[in-house]
């Protein structure tokens, strides 16, 4: 190893997005290796929007492995982050950058030591998939950093020992999980289905109900969800299997009618599962008894809103669907139909008065320009979508906290500009 002296620090900094399922995987045959019990499908959204950035760095200076999550030190004493840290360092490869004058051969990535920065762009544990696109950019930058050669179904495998559904965040536009048949779980990994740009028409629009941790984690849900409920068993046998063939085929088509239709039922079938575990679990909520009403409320007034849109066309217009927390993903079936969408959920779902609405509504900001919306007049001005026949139609200002608006999105990238880095390239400390 050149330069025992401990002068450099070697780093990568990576950049992966998350994904929302659309088949949903909930339920494991197997706790410590992460292997599902059914099949699943998911969306890849558009990291400039949500995405988790992580520098991982390696130097014989440092004296023990370190992490900091948005900003703060955690521990990586945890088994799934070993699980990964482990699986990486046996698949690490020589390494030699001349320039710098470093050369690492394999035997010693088990000598040095890692520091690790990790950063998301959206909120933590609260039913958006924060750990998957973590999971995912931690494995994928430590492949890079140490010289494996998996590619990226097999790097997959390694970033479902952290999170399941970490395994589709390697891969942009639709991503499909095989669950597999190996007991050791060689051949449960993810594959594309279609890049990003095979259904460059549609566009998300996410509600963010809760950005608070959920009171149920996903890990102990899915546990008393397998011990408990007799519907995740039909639906990880009978129902899924179908509707993964049927999704596929909707995908490689661009059918949205049918595509809206399964998304939709697959996540009421989740939701169902959750009540019929015992105790039964609630994610359509936030952590705070005060809040439970209301966010069951606005999350039930979404679907409301979307399925009597639907049906007054004639046709599916918009997919919804909700992972383990109260934030509802809106899959609109083109722009012209997501600006309809937004101005429909900014009429019954109005900010504060003394809210901006360029924090009401981020991410892609043409979605809010094809809505004819500059200001908040503009949000004053709205009438009620045709197919509410109450009168007044109701609003609910408050209820949801922002808006995000988004697209199918790439996979993993390697940033080259230092500068993105979360770690200082002299010390390897946070910055």
């Amino acid at each position: 190893m050149a330069e025992e002296s401990g002068k450099w620090v070697l780093m990568v900094t990576a950049q992966t997005p998350t994904n929302i399922a659309v088949i949903k995987y909930w339920g494991k045959r197997d706790e410590t290796l992460i292997l599902p019990v059914n099949d699943s499908i998911s969306v890849t959204l558009d990291p400039d929007h949500l995405c988790t950035t992580t520098t991982v760095a390696v130097s014989p200076s440092f004296d023990h492995d370190r992490m900091w999550l948005n900003a703060k030190e955690i521990s990586l004493s945890g088994g799934r982050f070993q699980n990964c840290l482990r699986e990486i360092r046996n698949r690490a490869c020589d390494f030699e950058d001349k320039e710098k004058g470093i050369k690492i051969e394999k035997k010693d990535w088990e000598k040095l030591h890692l520091h690790i920065a990790s950063y998301n762009n959206f909120p933590t544990a609260a039913g958006l998939a924060s750990s998957a696109a973590g999971f995912a950019c931690l494995v994928f930058a430590l492949a890079k950093l140490m010289n494996a050669k998996e590619d990226q179904s097999q790097l997959s495998a390694i970033a479902r020992q952290g999170s399941g559904s970490a395994c589709r965040s390697l891969f942009g536009g639709f991503v499909k999980w095989i669950m597999g048949k190996d007991e050791k779980g060689s051949d449960s990994l993810a594959v594309q289905l279609a890049d990003e740009e095979h259904w460059n028409d549609l566009v998300i629009v996410i509600a963010v109900v809760s950005s608070r941790q959920k009171e149920t984690s996903s890990t102990s849900g899915m546990r008393e969800s397998v011990e408990t409920s007799l519907l995740l068993q039909h639906r990880a046998k009978e129902v899924v299997p179908k509707r993964i063939v049927q999704m596929e085929e909707a995908i490689k088509n661009r059918d949205f009618s049918s595509f809206a239709q399964l998304t939709c039922a697959d996540s009421n079938q989740f939701h169902a599962v959750c009540l019929d575990t015992s105790p039964p679990i609630f994610y359509m909520n936030d952590t705070s008894h005060r809040q439970f009403s209301t966010n069951m409320e606005t999350c039930f007034r979404i679907i409301s809103c979307v399925e009597k849109w639907n049906r007054s066309e004639g046709s599916p217009q918009v997919a919804y669907t909700f992972d383990a927390g109260p934030n509802a993903v809106l899959i609109a079936r083109n722009k012209k139909v997501a600006a309809q969408l937004l101005q429909r959920l900014l009429f019954i779902f109005p900010p504060s008065s003394d809210t901006d609405l360029n924090s009401y509504v981020i991410g892609d900001k043409s979605i809010l320009h094809d809505a004819g919306i500059g200001g908040m007049k503009d949000v004053e001005a709205l009438p009620p979508p045709p197919e509410i026949n109450t009168v007044p139609a109701q609003k609910y200002q408050g209820d949801v906290s922002y808006f995000i608006c988004t697209r199918p999105g790439r996979g993993p990238v390697l940033f080259s500009d230092e500068s993105k880095a979360l770690l200082n390239p002299e010390t390897g400390l946070p910055k």
